[in-house]
């Protein structure tokens, strides 16, 4: 298991916007270990999703937990339709320790990326896994939870 260390706010590298992920570059041996980096990462720190800005890696790769609990990588993910309805999540984020606030998040969004064997899809994802990819593609912005929560709070305290 190799794991990386996930940075935290106030870290700039977080705010960093990555860069897409050239297509020779998939399936390639180093992008491969980023990969099997992340969810050693993802899994270490008892996540269920991790994009590459949160171990200081600029492109746009995501790791989401599927709802069989199999972390899964997406390269160069991109939101092409979200539901007009929206939900509040009670989200909390590694690189932001201690910290919860209620994002309110399309139900629904379809996404299309590309595996990590080069693979070109399109999924249609609802309820948490929704919401993990919201949240990850964030990451790939430079955009933190913290920027669109309300009711932030510490854990054991009150709001903040």
């Amino acid at each position: 298991m190799s794991t990386m260390t996930v940075l935290h706010n106030p870290n700039k590298e977080l705010r960093v916007v990555s860069e897409p992920v050239a297509l020779d570059r998939l399936g390639s041996k180093e992008m491969k270990k980023l990969i099997k980096d992340l969810k050693d990462t993802m899994k270490e720190e008892n996540g269920v999703g991790i994009a590459a800005p949160q171990v200081g890696v600029h492109d746009r790769v995501i790791i989401a937990e599927l709802e069989d609990g199999t972390p899964t990588a997406f390269i160069n993910p991109e939101i092409t339709e979200r539901a007009f309805k929206l939900v509040d999540s009670e989200e909390g984020c590694l690189s932001v320790p201690g910290c919860w606030g209620i994002v309110k998040r399309h139900r629904s969004v379809t996404v299309k990326a590309y595996t990590e064997d080069g693979t070109h899809v399109s999924l249609k994802a609802n309820g948490l896994l929704a919401i993990i990819f919201q949240h990850e593609i964030d990451h790939l912005d430079g955009i933190l939870f913290i920027d669109r929560a309300t009711d932030l709070r510490k854990t054991g305290s009150s709001r903040i």
